[in-house]
């Protein structure tokens, strides 16, 4: 409450002394951390000393990074705060990592060019990937685990023109092309494989579980391939199993579509 006596401040004048904004005051009213004033005879609210501290309060304890949540139960002279503040510090010092994570991911995304739609580790690679593999390499960084997905990228950095003309193939492609083609990305893959032997099982570490990483995979590449290019994985993975039996190959969902 504002005395008689006292001159009383507009919201903008509070906010100004406050170096904040209006809409910031008008927030703070909202969830209830700042009480509103009394209105004067003109309509405009009237904001004294103790409704100044109180904000310079709340913006100093926002500074320190106390969620707004938090700052009702922050803002009491007679609590100690060491645990929390112990707390507060692990946080923000969590926060600076992952933002420094963040910087050092940025300036890889910059010196490669890449597009950002692509996990931590295969900037490098990104100019390199067609927007369905892009999606695909998405899906897969969510249901894989590290090592894995460190394990994938080393392979994919080995170039591959078969893998190309899988992406170019045509969605007409008849049977002969599309054995041909699979038989083309046979020695790739048996390379790949032997010196990734742990591509031979990708999915069955997955943080997620084995069935549930095969199926996010195999509803990504129903999304992503239209039905020759299923075809050709399908016989390619036919072929692999001849020489070396592999872990069985995703099952696609029974709705099949094609790319958009």
């Amino acid at each position: 409450m504002v005395r008689g006596s006292e001159v009383a401040w507009s919201t903008r004048q509070l906010a100004d002394l406050a170096h904040t904004s209006v809409s910031t005051v008008r927030h703070y009213h909202k969830v209830g951390l700042l009480d509103v004033p009394e209105r004067g005879l003109n309509g405009y609210k009237r904001y004294g000393v103790p409704h100044l501290v109180r904000l310079l309060r709340i913006l100093r304890l926002a500074d320190l990074g106390v969620p707004l949540a938090r700052i009702a139960e922050w803002d009491r002279e007679d609590t100690d705060l060491g645990h929390e503040l112990d707390e507060l510090d692990a946080e923000l010092g969590s926060a600076m990592a992952r933002m420094a994570r963040a910087r050092e991911e940025l300036a890889v995304l910059r010196a490669h060019h890449s597009p950002v739609d692509v996990p931590p580790g295969f900037a490098p690679l990104a100019r390199s990937l067609s927007p369905a593999q892009r999606g695909i390499l998405l899906v897969l960084s969510a249901v894989l685990g590290p090592r894995d997905l460190d394990q994938l990228r080393d392979a994919m950095s080995v170039a591959d023109p078969a893998t190309d003309e899988f992406e170019r193939l045509a969605p007409d492609a008849d049977d002969a092309t599309v054995e041909r083609l699979a038989r083309r990305m046979l020695g790739s893959a048996r390379r790949s494989r032997r010196t990734h032997p742990a591509l031979l099982d990708l999915t069955s570490r997955s943080p997620h579980g084995e069935q549930a990483a095969q199926d996010a995979l195999a509803r990504a590449l129903v999304q992503y391939y239209h039905p020759a290019q299923l075809r050709t994985l399908q016989r390619l993975h036919a072929l692999l199993e001849v020489g070396d039996p592999v872990a069985p190959a995703p099952t696609p969902p029974p709705e099949h579509g094609s790319s958009p």
